[in-house]
């Protein structure tokens, strides 16, 4: 199976939750939390709602469990939020509803849309597979809903040809980001390095061979036995 490197190129902001940098987030769980009262007959109901409500892209963050970053494509990310807002929707078009089960909806809700943004995420990851060498595709930070976008490695090489291209690519990539470590000025240097993403090709353990100090002496020769080896 074709492996996937992938960095990240975004700033360092508190964490919002990816629906939170939907257009319509704003509008649609102000009225989700306005109308919280209306929906259920015990009055024990509405704060616990309200909690679900406005905890509702903090608790995103903490619980999507991704070993990549939480970066997601615009289209996908509307997928997913009118999914949401449709299931949110109708279940304020009902009338009140008994105890407990109001938050418990929600709950339910909450959970659908974890999962629709995991595999969104995923997927967008796993398409670089289709991809030979370098390639980068937009997206927004779940961490801060700014524009960004992911820099991958695919390995769907056909030919020896197009390998040794990719190959050159990377090689050329991390010469690249490393020449804009070295030409930062010393009084701004610190401050680059600790909000820059690091290429995860360069933090990896299974590509020790991509790892300073040996990026200084890697060859072209070098990193296709690196890849090979694993």
């Amino acid at each position: 199976m074709a492996l996937l490197l992938c960095l990240v190129v975004m700033t360092v902001a508190l964490a919002h939750g990816c629906l939170h940098c939907h257009s319509n987030f704003s509008e649609k769980f102000s009225f989700y939390r306005h109308h919280v009262n209306l929906k259920s007959w015990w009055v024990g109901d509405i704060p616990v709602s309200g909690v679900l409500l406005t905890d509702w892209s903090d608790d995103t963050m903490k619980e999507l469990h991704l070993a990549i970053p939480a970066e997601i494509t615009r289209e996908k990310l509307d997928q997913v939020a009118r999914a949401v807002y449709q299931r949110m929707d109708q279940l304020y078009q009902g009338k009140m509803y008994f105890p407990g089960y109001f938050p418990n909806k929600l709950r339910n809700i909450f959970r659908e849309q974890v999962h629709l943004l995991q595999n969104a995420i995923i997927e967008s990851q796993i398409d670089c597979q289709r991809h030979c060498g370098i390639f980068q595709y937009e997206t927004v930070s779940c961490s801060n809903c700014t524009d960004s976008h992911v820099i991958c490695f695919g390995y769907n090489c056909k030919s020896s040809e197009q390998w040794e291209s990719a190959v050159q690519g990377l090689l050329n990539y991390i010469n690249d980001w490393h020449k804009q470590d070295t030409s930062m000025r010393p009084s701004s240097f610190s401050w680059f390095r600790a909000h820059r993403a690091t290429p995860a090709f360069l933090v990896t353990p299974a590509f020790r061979c991509l790892k300073s100090p040996r990026l200084d002496n890697l060859t072209l020769e070098n990193a296709v036995k690196c890849f090979k080896q694993h």
